[in-house]
Parts: C-alpha cells; structure tokens; sequence
C-alpha cells in the first residue's frame, strides 16, 4: 500500500483520459446520435490534499485512498493526519487543505461566524452513530447504586438520571463536577449536553455576546475541550470524570481498564449524523468536477464499508490500524468497528450500526440534519438570538449541498458502479428527513419546525438572550 503521506504517482491519468473520452463519445452516438448524455468532465484542480483526525469515522476517506477510488476519478490524494478540529478547519480555510473530514458543525459554525468566519460547504455525510460516553471507574461504581440491573448486567440504555445523584453529591461537597468532549460545535457536545440535559442535569450555557464562550454559565456539569487521542489519559489522570468521544477512545478505555461506556450515541439518538466532509465554497465552484469526483469516490468507499452485512469491516479495521491513519490496536478499532461494542470490561453486546457509512441514507446531506445542529447551537447560547425557521432553513441549504451529492450519484449510476436503489434518499425532494422519533428523551425532531422543537425542552434557550 502506498503511505498516504507520500505524494501519489500519475501513472494512471493518461490512459483513465483516453478511456473516458472514449465512453463518453459512444453514449454521444448512442442517444438519438446527439450529445445528450453529459459526461461529468475531467477534475480541474487533480492533486488534492486532505485532511482527518484519528478517528474510525474518518474511514471512507482511508478506503477511498487504498482502494483506489480516488484514482479512478483522476485525482491524486495526500492525507494528513491534523493535530485538533481548529488547526483542521484552519487548514481548509486558508486553502493548505482542499477538503477535510470534519464535524458537522464546523461548516455551519463558520459559515454564520461562530468562531472563524467562512463559508464551508459540505456535499457528503460520512456517517451515523460511532461516539460514546464514558465515565471513571469510580463514577460508574457511583452511578451502579442507581442503575436498573438484569441477569446482573444494567439494563440499557442507561439515561443520566443515573448520573444526576452523583453530580448532586459533587455539589454538595462544593466539587467541580467535569467531563471532556471534542470541540464547542462538535456532534460530542451537543449528544453530551442532550443526555446530561434529559436527565436533568443542565451543562451550562455559552454567552459569546458577553465575551464568555467557555459553556459554563450556569452549569451543573462543565463541559472543557480534550482533543480525542488525550481522552483516556486525562480520565486516567482524574482532570475529568468522564467525556463523550468517537472511537476507538471509548473502547481503549475498557482496554486500559480506567473507565466505563455507559451509553453509546445510538441510544441516545437513533441514527444520528456525525461527520461531514467539509470543503470552501470557493473550492466548490471553481473546481466543480473535482468536487464531484471527490464526491464519487466518497460514496463508493462508504458503499464498500457497509456492503455484504458489513463483510469488509475486518479489512477496514487493518486498514485504519495503520499509524498514519489512527494507529490504534486492531482490537481496540475492532471492537467497535466489526458490529460489537464492550461497555464495562467483559459486558460486550451486540451493536451492528454502532458505525454507519452508507444505511438509512448515512452519506446524503440532509438540510434537517443542518437545522438539527443549528438548534443545539441556538439551545446552548452559542447563536445568542432568536432566529426565525427561515433563517435555519437559509443556512442550511448554504451549507448542505444535495446538488453536488446528487450529480455525482448520478454519474456512478450512469457507470453501472451503483444503481436507483442505491440513493432511495433521492424520494426526498424537499431534503428533509421525516419527524424523527428516536431519542433517548422521547422528544419527536421536526427539522421543518426548527423554533418549535426548540421550545420542548424544560433545559435550554428558546426565545430569551442570556
């Protein structure tokens, strides 16, 4: 395999050029003898560089590379590991990076200036579910007094109410009560705040109009930034009693024998999205092709990462095991990445969408997956006014870009490489997903009534300014 830190060879364009110009002046030929077929043209800009972190989720981007699909498209790739979310996203920004896996909401954060203002586009989900929440082994012997056992093993999910007497007791004894997530617009922040916030324990505002963007107004639990490698190390410390975090830094806990996943993100919202890959605006429209060629090649490595009942897991796990993708143990990225997940040591069940790249429409771009973290953003104080559902409607089609997904779904159907029955998200003309039910909360998601969902929680801002 070729180190995606080495810059890649061109030995394949020449003869990919000729191929495609051939194709395309045959389906010319063959449609009313006119050019009514379209082919997608050559990439414009074809040497690219990427950029991840050491996260399982980074995997179609990994798959892509080694399997060749960036290739078949023309486009020659370099990947760079990048040391945290912010010299990522900044890399993106002042073009070192043309693209980058990132977390959702860093495309939506920049694009409305929350943080570094930037228009990021995003025209591809990587995936659904694959983070976790875990505590001490000392919180979880705390928390067990009050979880539900059956058959001596507790009874999932297991909801914060478990964790609100032991936060009370912190309080009492005038304790800080801590727990680590990724980055302030990370999908860790906001499933952390969801659960912490259902079982009625508030995780605090931010206030970034009145110059406090720590998350700690009026916290029962504060919530501090950890990059995800250093999770487990800084549990093991004791600087924090817990974090929500992607894998395999749940799992290496377990491995490590310092702390408990006590829920996964599937529990807490039932195929939820998570990453995205996050690319300017600027890029988009001056290199189209390219855009959807990366877009392509994207879709097929999610498709093989899920293919056959997950039969390629193993491969993959190989595969990002390597030290310049997340060098972590096989074991350790298997335990999540093959369809198993262990909570406390030996308590290993059963989790086939623990990670989820291409089922149940995982890389289509959903603008009701846009307004969902434009909510979260709006609930915890970091959109610090009122918007009206016009405005989460605006942003999200400006950022969530099914236009682009869908032109390169269509050329791979036009290739034989997929078929309709692929992309059934494409039923969805409006973009939004229907009323979404599965929340560890019970409360029903409507992406096309942004304000109204908002105002179901008893613990977060509706129409107030902090």
């Amino acid at each position: 395999m070729q180190s995606p830190m080495q810059s890649p060879k061109k030995h394949k364009f020449t003869d990919r050029l000729f191929s495609r110009l051939k194709i395309g002046l045959t389906l010319a030929l063959l449609v009313n003898g006119s050019a009514a077929m379209a082919e997608l043209g050559e990439p414009e800009k074809d040497e690219l560089r990427f950029g991840f972190i050491k996260l399982t989720d980074m995997a179609p981007i990994a798959v892509a590379y080694e399997n060749g699909y960036f290739e078949d498209e023309g486009l020659y790739v370099t990947i760079e590991a990048q040391a945290n979310w912010k010299v990522l996203l900044d890399g993106v920004i002042d073009g070192k990076l043309d693209g980058a896996h990132m977390l959702a909401g860093q495309p939506l954060a920049a694009t409305i200036g929350y943080g570094t203002k930037a228009h990021i586009v995003t025209p591809f989900s990587m995936d659904l579910n694959g983070n976790a929440i875990t505590v001490s082994n000392d919180i979880w012997e705390q928390m067990k007094e009050y979880v539900p056992i059956n058959d001596g093993k507790p009874v999932h999910p297991i909801k914060a109410d478990y964790m609100k007497p032991v936060v009370d007791k912190f309080t009492a004894e005038g304790k800080q009560f801590k727990m680590g997530m990724v980055f302030p617009v990370s999908t860790h922040n906001y499933e952390l705040r969801y659960w912490l916030a259902a079982g009625d324990i508030h995780p605090g505002y931010y206030a970034p109009h009145k110059g406090d963007s720590s998350g700690t107004l009026n916290a029962q639990a504060l919530l501090s930034v950890t990059p995800p490698p250093q999770m487990p190390s800084t549990l093991e410390a004791g600087t924090i009693h817990g974090y929500c975090v992607g894998e395999p830094w749940n799992q290496q806990a377990v491995f490590k024998g310092i702390g408990v996943p006590v829920i996964t993100d599937y529990e807490i919202w039932k195929n939820n999205p998570e990453k995205v890959f996050g690319m300017t605006k600027e890029f988009t429209e001056k290199y189209p092709n390219t855009t959807a060629r990366v877009v392509k090649a994207l879709i097929r490595a999610a498709k093989w990462l899920d293919e056959n009942d997950n039969a390629n897991r193993p491969a993959a796990v190989k595969i990002l095991a390597q030290s310049n993708y997340v060098g972590a143990d096989y074991d350790v990225i298997a335990n999540s990445m093959t369809g198993t997940f262990e909570y406390e040591k030996g308590d290993k069940r059963s989790v086939p969408d623990f990670n989820v790249f291409f089922r149940y429409f995982a890389t289509y771009p959903f603008y009701s997956d846009a307004v969902w973290y434009l909510t979260q953003m709006r609930r915890w104080g970091q959109i610090s006014e009122p918007k009206s559902d016009q405005w989460y409607f605006d942003v999200a089609a400006s950022v969530y870009r099914p236009d682009i997904y869908k032109t390169a779904a269509q050329e791979l159907i036009e290739e034989g490489l997929m078929t309709d029955a692929d992309f059934p998200a494409f039923a969805s003309e409006t973009g939004y997903r229907a009323p979404q039910k599965e929340f560890i909360d019970e409360v029903v998601y409507d992406g096309t009534q942004p304000n109204a969902y908002l105002k179901k929680f008893s613990i977060g801002l509706k129409d107030e300014v902090l």
